[in-house]
């Protein structure tokens, strides 16, 4: 039998109950990572790269890798198990190219974030993948929209989905990428603190050097 485990959407300022403590934040957890290295070597600028150029490829690996990593629980994410798109006591609205404010599902949320960023990392005119082609004026701030939007969906997976992702073995992939992504958009400012601080808890945890294991000698 599946349990599904629904979040709350509406905050009253009072603790939350036991059974919504952060289960990702728990050591046994954060300290499965895929890998245990450095990883603000990964987001550094190579001397010979244009930032560009650095900024359009691992924003669009991101994009691949995060849609990636949605895909393997999005049965679990549906219309009734997540009637908001929530992050801790936090619901996103999407806003449309008018601007007009609409609550949705998580999924439909999802959906859109996904198309929006398929739909600007393949348009040629604003990450141009032919030689001498250049960025647009307005690439930085497109730039900072796709990894706003992408933080959404990872704190979604985090806050509604980790159940879901402990039990298909998944937390180590999830973990090192969200510890990627975050080193990356603090290393080139392109995510407002004030919107990421909802998960600084596990930020600071996984964004923080993988303790030596403890060594046992067996006589």
């Amino acid at each position: 039998m599946r349990r599904f485990w629904k979040s709350k959407t509406k905050p009253n300022g009072k603790k939350p109950p036991a059974e919504e403590k952060k289960q990702y934040v728990e050591p046994e957890f954060t300290k499965i990572r895929v890998v245990d290295f450095d990883l603000k070597e990964l987001v550094v600028l190579p001397r010979e790269i244009d930032l560009n150029e650095w900024l359009a490829s691992n924003t669009t690996t991101f994009f691949n890798l995060i849609n990636l990593q949605y895909s393997t629980i999005s049965e679990f994410c549906t219309g009734e198990t997540c009637q908001a798109m929530t992050a801790c006591s936090t619901i996103y609205y999407w806003y449309d190219e008018r601007g007009k404010k609409t609550k949705c599902t998580a999924p439909q949320y999802v959906d859109f974030v996904m198309s929006l960023c398929q739909k600007l990392v393949t348009d040629e005119e604003i990450f141009p993948t032919k030689y001498g082609k250049e960025f647009p004026n307005s690439f930085e701030s497109l730039v900072k929209k796709i990894c706003r939007y992408l933080f959404h969906v990872l704190a979604h997976l985090y806050w509604a989905h980790f159940k879901e992702t402990v039990a298909l073995d998944l937390h180590g992939h999830l973990n090192t990428l969200y510890a990627h992504f975050i080193v990356f958009v603090r290393e080139f400012n392109l995510i407002d603190p004030k919107e990421t601080c909802i998960m600084d808890d596990l930020s600071e945890i996984l964004c923080s050097p993988v303790p030596a294991p403890n060594h046992v000698t067996e006589r």
